[in-house]
């Protein structure tokens, strides 16, 4: 069995209801169950649709995400989510550039890498590199003045984790915003790169070894062992290149409003929704979310 998911963005909820009929007619599915008025709907099927990634393509021009899973196991144990443009708004490290003069070059490598042309090690390298000198303190005041959560994260954490679930932010960025991240939303733990700093300034090195691609890969490896769940029992976010390889392996890997050479690869890809689309694929309704 499967289970067809459909949602809008929250900001304007717009799923009609005889488009959700239509196709729960079209592919001989159940009853359609309202997760949200006009927002989320879903409905179950016997075999997963073959048409199923041409009428994503159509949903898409309506501004409709179009998820479907096998039904079994849906509700994962674990969160496992990317930071930068995934649980804030924001790319970090562009920010930081941005306060130190060279945020044009900086967010073109970063756009690069993030699309996956270009090596996520030496690309992090080389914009570290960029920062040499900026006042440590800067680092807060990017935090202050320029750092936002992505709509839907709060729900999200707050609901699973009422729920059991265990949550670790893993990024490819700096430790000295994840640690603030993590703690604002209610992550169990954080990973990330470390940002060297002497003398109250950056230095422009980062600490080795980068937290690349494969070191999100050996989070989901080992904090599933430690909890003594299975890589099933994970719901994996992100948007960039670099979150492949967690994505891949999760349960369910979610493509947040990724990059277009990301999502091709995921078999969940929501670009309407927001954070809470990751309570919705889950089978969670409104009336059970929590925050």
């Amino acid at each position: 069995m499967f289970t067809v998911t459909l949602l809008c963005s929250p900001a304007a909820p717009s799923l009609d209801p005889a488009l959700v009929d239509s196709l729960r007619n079209a592919w001989g599915g159940g009853d359609a169950i309202w997760l949200a008025p006009d927002e989320a709907a879903e409905f179950v099927v016997d075999t997963r649709p073959d048409n199923q990634w041409g009428v994503w393509a159509d949903l898409q021009g309506m501004g409709v995400d179009l998820a479907i899973q096998q039904t079994a196991g849906r509700r994962k144990k674990m969160l496992l989510a990317d930071m930068d443009s995934t649980m804030i708004q924001q790319e970090c490290i562009d920010e930081l550039a941005e306060e130190a003069g060279v945020g044009a070059r900086v967010k073109d490598i970063t756009a690069r890498a993030m699309n996956g042309e270009l090596d996520f090690d030496g690309a992090l390298i080389e914009r570290v590199g960029l920062l040499k000198g900026l006042p440590e303190s800067v680092i807060a005041k990017v935090l202050d003045e320029r750092i936002t959560l992505m709509p839907g994260g709060p729900t999200l954490l707050a609901t699973m984790k009422a729920n059991g679930a265990y949550a670790a932010l893993v990024s490819g960025g700096f430790t000295a915003f994840t640690t603030k991240v993590a703690a604002e939303l209610g992550f169990d733990e954080n990973r990330a790169n470390t940002l060297h700093v002497a003398d109250g300034k950056l230095t422009g090195e980062a600490g080795r070894p980068i937290l690349g691609r494969q070191a999100k890969v050996e989070a989901l490896e080992q904090i599933t062992a430690r909890l003594g769940i299975t890589e099933a029992d994970v719901l994996a976010v992100g948007d960039g290149a670099n979150d492949l390889g967690m994505l891949k392996r999760a349960g369910a890997g979610v493509a947040l409003h990724a990059k277009p050479s990301v999502a091709a690869e995921c078999d969940i890809r929501i670009n309407h929704g927001d954070l809470t689309a990751l309570l919705y694929v889950q089978g969670y309704s409104r009336d059970e979310f929590k925050g």
